[in-house]
């Protein structure tokens, strides 16, 4: 065998990257000059100068380059020597994913990558817009490059921020990242709005000339700080309302809430039948019930009853129209945002008790080891016996005394054996911890953190609200015999993508944990395992976060493919139509079929899935932000103490830190770690010292300082807590 001449070889890479420039890195370079005027030509000169480059051997490799993507069908070459983009022609419409930088990436179903768009060929495109793209060619890292031609659609116009007024104009300076771009104000259109107060802004003009588009305040929230003003600043910040059109209001205002002899007639009678709710003590809205009774032959009847929203709210009418724009009720630290008008959710609907209320229900026969012998769908109308909070009904569960004990301690075993049946056929147990806070009656400040849990009487209340979603979505789309299967809005929960379940498999190690991945079930059984194992230590919350992150996300389609989490075949929403749109949309489609009425249009309710998801997204990032602003609020007073902590998250630009006591997460920036150079190593969620190789990974404990809480970015920024240069 004869050896390669390795001298020979390093001889030649030598002249062929004199100075300095690998082959890859000049192809990619060469993309980018004719990508900024994909109809020019050039020769290999004209790039060289454009580049600096004056060396002959990097001239030479230029030449080699261009041919070699000719050869690719990267160029076409004109005439000899002279090289021009290929330009690929076509027009893709798609949603902009807006960057830190300006720039954007078109996300499409037309084609398989994103398209990458420079910020000056976004035409003032903005995050989430629909657009139309011309795609023209590659920039560097093999992205596919296009330019804005037509803004389809604006997701929003209007932006919240802080008024910044001058002699002759005013600005906007908008809080968020995904608006990079002030907005000019002209003084008359200030709606008296001053300098330092939030506001929104409504844009209504932006020249093609202009970098900053042109608006117009149209509503002054008052001073930052304030709780109000801070909440519906976080509200306009994703788009999404915080107050009802004054013609909304009116539409409910008319609505009667009588119910008539006529109307009763029609639906089955359930107010001589023992019914309760359990809702948490501050609810207002309830939208579901259950009602028990012992049968004869020994089993029980249990209903779900549930608001029958859609009788009031008509098809074509204003409410609707607003209850799907709004697509659900929003859930903020302080306040509820409802997706329908108080006079309905927390009125004409609720089901309070001693008032009678219409229903839609699920009524199931059920043995004494949880089987479901007969179940039984439509129309009903109800009278509450009593209003539980979660506590009242633990309490009973926990002693074996309290009003209607009997009913309560018999749906409590039920509910129990529904639950095991549920986790022994793979449901995954996600119940984690949700932290809430403690706030004065006066504006809002949070003075406590506290953790909500989830105790059997929670868990009573959602096997059957379980039980009636499942039930719901097999008699619809289950096939039976010659049955045609309808058009159905399921929720839908896809398996887990391999590479993540391998990437938190390959985590979980370094505490000792395993999981196994051959089956659907196995997966199931051992996070179930595992989820109960890192109860109490300290990378519970880490790992718990892992496992989530892990996970798909659940979301409505016309599409069943089951929902993984849950192990269930089939699964709908139908027990919450006072604040989710989806289950509105069950309700009718139910009623419906249930009429033997047709199939429905599943192109047009698969796009209404898709809108619900959307914003049921929107609202638990606005959610997330409410909670983010409250911890900062919270440590504001906190500024220079120390904290136990645990990494919660690792990035190349910092180390997120949930403070144990209080659970408020805060980062330490990178920069602030000057004892070394740190890389982020993805595959470890790791930040590793170059020099010292001292690690800072998920789950660690560390003691850290709060240096700043800043409300204004609901950001809290820590620093390590450094002893003999080790972490305490």
């Amino acid at each position: 065998m004869v050896k390669p001449n390795k001298n020979k070889n390093k001889a030649k890479n030598s002249r062929s990257n004199k100075a300095g420039i690998k082959k890859d890195t000049l192809i990619n370079k060469i993309f980018a000059i004719f990508n900024e005027d994909p109809g020019r030509a050039l020769n290999y000169k004209q790039i060289a100068k454009h580049l600096h480059i004056g060396d002959m051997n990097t001239k030479k490799l230029i030449s080699v380059c261009l041919y070699e993507m000719t050869e690719r069908k990267e160029l076409i070459e004109l005439h000899r020597g002279k090289f021009k983009l290929k330009v690929q022609g076509a027009y893709i419409t798609g949603k902009v994913d807006l960057t830190a930088k300006g720039s954007a990436y078109i996300i499409s179903d037309d084609i398989d990558k994103d398209i990458f768009v420079a910020q000056k060929h976004l035409m003032h495109a903005l995050h989430n817009d629909i657009v139309k793209v011309f795609v023209f060619g590659r920039k560097k890292r093999n992205h596919v490059e296009g330019e804005v031609v037509e803004i389809v659609k604006r997701k929003r116009e209007e932006f919240v921020g802080i008024i910044d007024v001058s002699p002759h104009f005013a600005f906007l300076i908008p809080e968020r990242n995904q608006m990079p771009y002030d907005i000019f104000i002209p003084l008359d259109k200030l709606n008296n709005a001053k300098t330092g107060e939030k506001a929104i802004v409504k844009i209504v003009d932006w020249p093609e000339s202009h970098k900053n588009p042109i608006g117009e305040v149209v509503t002054v929230l008052g001073q930052p700080g304030d709780n109000d003003v801070e909440m519906h600043a976080i509200l306009v910040e994703f788009g999404l309302p915080f107050e009802y059109p004054k013609k909304v209001i009116d539409a409910a205002e008319k609505i009667n809430g009588e119910i008539t002899d006529e109307e009763i007639k029609k639906r089955r009678d359930f107010r001589d039948i023992t019914t309760f709710t359990i809702d948490p003590f501050d609810a207002k809205d309830f939208d579901d019930a259950l009602s028990y009774k012992e049968l004869p032959n020994g089993n029980v009847e249990v209903g779900i009853h549930i608001a029958d929203v859609t009788h009031y709210v008509r098809p074509n009418t204003l409410l609707e129209k607003e209850a799907y724009e709004r697509a659900t009720s929003i859930y903020l630290v302080d306040r509820v945002v409802p997706m329908l008008p108080e006079r309905l959710s927390n009125g004409i609907c609720s089901l309070r008790p001693k008032e009678e209320k219409l229903c839609f229900s699920a009524v199931f026969e059920i043995d004494s080891k949880a089987h479901v012998i007969n179940s039984w769908f439509g129309k009903t109308i109800i009278n509450s016996d009593r209003r539980f909070t979660y506590e009242e009904a633990q309490d009973i569960i926990e002693t074996g005394e309290g009003d209607l004990k009997e009913e309560v301690l018999k749906l409590h075993d039920l509910a129990q054996k529904f639950r095991s049946k549920r986790f022994s056929s793979g449901s995954i147990a996600f119940e984690r911890s949700e932290v809430k806070f403690k706030l004065d009656e006066d504006n809002a400040k949070p003075i406590g953190v506290y953790l909500k849990e989830n105790k059997e009487s929670n868990q009573l209340v959602e096997e059957f609200m379980l039980l009636a979603n499942k039930k719901v979505a097999e008699f619809i789309g289950k096939p039976d015999g010659n049955k045609l299967v309808k058009t159905f809005v399921y929720r839908i929960h896809d398996e887990p993508n391999n590479d993540k379940l391998g990437a938190f498999a390959f985590f979980i190690k370094r505490f000792g944990y395993s999981i196994q991945t051959k089956s659907r079930k196995k997966i199931a059984e051992s996070i179930n395992g595992l989820l109960a194992e890192v109860q109490g230590k300290k990378e519970q919350t880490v790992v718990e976060t892992l496992a989530i992150r892990t996970m798909a996300k659940a979301v409505y389609s016309t599409q069943n493919i089951g929902h993984y989490g849950l192990s269930f075949d089939y699964y709908s929403h139908f027990t919450s139509p006072i604040r989710r749109y989806p289950d509105m949309m069950v309700h009718r489609m139910l009623e419906h079929y249930l009429n033997k009425g047709n199939s429905f249009s599943q192109e047009t309710y698969e796009d209404m899935c898709k809108h619900s998801s959307d914003m049921e997204q929107l609202a638990a990032n606005a959610e997330r932000a409410s909670i983010k602003y409250k911890q900062v609020e919270f440590m504001k007073d906190n500024v220079g103490e120390q904290y136990d902590g645990v990494i919660s998250g690792v990035t190349q630009w910092g180390i997120y830190v949930e403070i144990v006591e209080n659970k408020c997460e805060g980062m330490v920036p990178v920069r602030t770690l000057t004892d070394d150079f740190y890389e982020y190593d993805e595959a470890e969620f790791a930040l590793i010292g170059e020099r010292t190789k001292k690690r800072y990974t998920m789950g660690d404990d560390v003691i850290i300082r709060v240096v700043s809480a800043n409300l204004y970015k609901k950001q809290l920024d820590f620093e390590m807590v450094v002893q003999d240069d080790k972490e305490l």
